[in-house]
């Protein structure tokens, strides 16, 4: 009797199918036995219910043959088959009485999860599939899909069967709960908390209290998870496995072997499943598995060596053979009181050396390349294999030079060639975290020498008949490497990184803006508007109507308080807005305002960078309500009232002799405060934020970026610019009026004192002080 008939009105449950072995299983048990009822398991997410997760899966490429077999309504007719079930492994509903086959493919797959999950995934889910096979008085056979790496660090032949251990997986499950809140406590320890707070205070403290204390509770959420990825993969290897994975599998076995009574148990261990070689068809493959990244890391040229022994052997299988393998073991019912164990595999009757693993890729990448943009085809190294400790070294020197190369680039003046240094080194530290992650991964499965022995699969295999074995083959001896590597595997792992790809546009944020009235759009001044700082704002007023000598006065006075002005804006921008107006005590406001109108009023407007002139009319003819929104007082910024519809200012106070006190009115908007403001303003004005669009150049604008639904980063300084390309907002590069004098004084001497001004406001901003520098991007505020 073959598979087909053997499977023939069986009801199988399965966990999993959205996962890369469980998708081709669904597949194959939808294309070849049709007289096989299939119960799905499936957890709803994103807002989708089960069933609408499986019709979204029946449309995915490895069900394209058979879409195509079933003809018109293919998704639908193909999901009637399937009775889904909502539920996940933590909370599963009582399996049907009627089901007799139990395929459980679902469990934490990642290398290096958190203990307490690992553990809660992969064992607390064996146990809810008990407990829910019993509740419903179900007595299916359980077909458990686990890992050949359960064996663990161990060398030479590994035998099927019960693994030999005394580990009590109870206590170590009780264990890693227990770790958990043992983290969670430890993380909120004064010396911790002050920890967490002095880095986020270094990163964001121009961004605002409420920024630091985000950035300080995300660390303090990063350590925890870390020291539990770090608890897991130490206990691990403690007790003699690779990772917390393999720990966890090998546990859930014995969980299984302990506590499935009367109920017939099979166990089947792949080894590394890769792409297909035939079924669903040639090279298919969902998501990056264990040797894609390695594969095309190397094929990148950023691979130069890998810390294994090249006589190694790497033990490979196609995911259609650990499908086929999996349909006719769950076909052959094991005696209950004697678990099955088969273990799918290449490394015993057709091994795979890491050396001969290499010689195929290397050969691969050297005849096909891959294309970098504009630069040609990639060379790819020679692999020394120098062996782990040389590796080690060169990894350790990547991660030096990284860190030097951060610290350079945080003192870095801005620009945009900066901004394009940063891009350079970002990819350059995530090639070395790359590195570093997977060198810690697979140095315990190096250091793991051992051929898995596949007797009792063989034997499975043998006891097919003809027919079977052609339509269900997973003998690991039908194919040769050269075939699957060369013209399967790595053809299909790269086909992403070949495909044509039109260059994207930059992502521009005023084109095509859409008529909203509910929406508005906020720009920041300094930086973004003009290219300007505080201090430059105030020398124009300042300097415009004095004489040489008041000038010089002037200047020396502003020198004398740099150092002051530099400590307030590294750690309090209100306290710097503050400190500039405070020299404004005891000025004329009509004599300021009489300066603004025939001097300083014209230099404001020619600094006014063309491009935010366009933008802002493209948000009115929108229909959109614009507001300027800054830290500057008033009366300077009163030549751009005509612009927008909203202008938000500081003030600051005259006293009773008619001149200004050189005090603030109220609180200057910085910061968090302007988050803060466009939430009230919004409501007070009846506007759609998530709609709303906002302008800034600074990291001190970010609360106000983070505010609106499309935030836009002109000109950025590197902590802006990095935050912008991590979440996806618009970055733009706004130059300034071609040919814009700096200074409005006439003398050569006054224009060095001026010039010396801007170099002393360029210390506090970050600010290249260089024409080209000057032109391209203006000061923080």
């Amino acid at each position: 009797m073959g598979l087909r008939e053997r499977l023939a009105g069986r009801r199988v449950y399965m966990t999993g199918v959205t996962g890369f072995v469980g998708e081709a299983l669904l597949e194959r048990l939808l294309s070849d036995f049709p007289d096989t009822r299939v119960v799905a398991l499936v957890r709803p997410r994103g807002g989708q219910d089960g069933a609408s997760r499986l019709r979204r899966q029946l449309r995915k490429p490895a069900f394209k043959a058979l879409r195509e077999k079933v003809g018109e309504g293919a998704v639908e007719k193909l999901a009637a088959r399937v009775e889904v079930v909502d539920g996940d492994l933590a909370s599963m509903p009582d399996i049907p009485a009627d089901v007799d086959l139990v395929i459980h493919c679902a469990g934490e797959v990642s290398f290096d999860p958190p203990v307490d999950e690992g553990f809660t995934t992969n064992i607390g889910g064996v146990q809810e599939l008990l407990r829910a096979a019993r509740a419903g008085g179900a007595s299916p056979h359980i077909v458990h899909v686990s890992t050949a790496y359960v064996a663990g660090l161990r060398s030479g032949h590994i035998a099927e069967g019960r693994l030999a251990h005394d580990v009590d997986w109870v206590a170590e499950k009780a264990a890693a709960g227990r770790t958990r809140q043992a983290a969670e406590d430890a993380s909120r320890t004064p010396e911790r908390s002050a920890q967490f707070l002095a880095e986020a205070q270094a990163k964001h403290l121009r961004a605002g209290a409420q920024s630091v204390s985000r950035d300080a509770e995300d660390r303090r959420r990063q350590w925890v998870r870390d020291r539990l990825v770090r608890s897991g993969a130490e206990r691990a290897q403690v007790l003699g496995w690779t990772d917390c994975y393999t720990f966890t599998k090998a546990l859930a076995e014995r969980c299984l072997e302990d506590s499935h009574g009367d109920l017939p148990l099979t166990i089947v261990r792949p080894s590394i499943i890769e792409s297909a070689l035939a079924r669903p068809f040639p090279g298919w493959i969902e998501g990056f598995k264990m040797a894609e990244p390695l594969i095309l890391a190397y094929g990148r040229g950023e691979f130069p060596d890998f810390p294994a022994s090249p006589d190694a052997t790497i033990d490979i299988i196609p995911v259609d053979l650990v499908v086929n393998a999996i349909l006719a073991a769950a076909a052959q019912t094991p005696p209950a009181a004697e678990p099955a164990y088969y273990t799918v595999c290449s490394g015993f009757r057709n091994p795979l050396l890491f050396r001969e693993l290499f010689e195929h890729v290397h050969e691969y990448f050297q005849e096909h390349p891959l294309p970098k943009r504009g630069r040609g085809p990639i060379a790819v190294p020679e692999w020394p294999f120098a062996g782990a400790r040389a590796a080690e070294a060169k990894l350790r020197n990547g991660e030096r030079v990284a860190a030097v190369a951060g610290r350079v680039l945080e003192h870095a003046p801005r620009s945009e060639k900066v901004r394009r240094w940063a891009q350079e080194f970002d990819r350059f530290e995530s090639r070395v975290g790359f590195l570093r992650r997977y060198a810690d991964i697979y140095r315990a499965y190096t250091k793991a020498e051992l051929v898995y022995v596949d007797d009792a699969t063989k034997a499975l295999f043998d006891g097919l008949d003809e027919a079977d074995q052609a339509d269900f083959n997973f003998d690991p001896a039908c194919y040769d490497w050269y075939h699957y590597l060369q013209e399967v595997h790595f053809p299909a792992v790269t086909a992403i990184l070949r495909r044509p790809r039109d260059p994207a546009p930059p992502k521009r944020s005023g084109v095509n803006l859409p008529a909203n009235p509910d929406a508005l759009a906020v720009f920041d001044l300094d930086g973004t508007l003009v290219t300007s700082t505080v201090i430059e704002s105030y020398l124009w007023l300042r300097l415009a109507d004095e004489a040489p000598a008041g000038r010089a006065r002037e200047l020396a006075g502003l020198g004398a308080v740099l150092p002051r002005f530099l400590r307030a804006e590294r750690t309090d921008r209100g306290h710097l807005i503050r400190s500039v107006y405070a020299r404004y005590k005891g000025a004329d406001p009509e004599e300021l305002a009489r300066i603004i109108d025939e001097v300083a009023g014209d230099i404001l407007l020619r600094r006014v960078k063309p491009a935010a002139i366009r933008r802002v009319r493209a948000h009115r003819q929108a229909g959109h309500r614009t507001v300027l929104l800054t830290g500057s007082v008033d009366f300077l910024v009163r030549p751009l009232a005509p612009l927008f519809d909203e202008v938000v200012a500081s003030k600051l106070t005259v006293g009773a002799d008619g001149l200004l006190t050189g005090k603030l009115a109220s609180s200057p908007l910085v910061g968090d405060a302007r988050a803060a403001f466009l939430d009230h303003f919004a409501g007070r004005v009846g506007a759609d934020l998530s709609s709303s669009w906002a302008y800034g150049d600074s990291q001190s604008d970010i609360p106000m970026l983070r505010a609106v639904g499309n935030p836009v980063a002109v000109n950025p300084d590197l902590a802006l610019f990095r935050l912008a390309k991590a979440n996806g907002w618009a970055v733009e590069e706004w130059p300034s009026t071609p040919g814009e004098p700096r200074a409005v004084v006439p003398s050569l001497r006054e224009r060095s004192l001026f010039h010396a001004a801007r170099t002393a406001a360029a210390t506090l901003t970050g600010v290249g002080t260089g024409a080209g520098a000057a032109g391209r991007d203006g000061g923080a505020r």
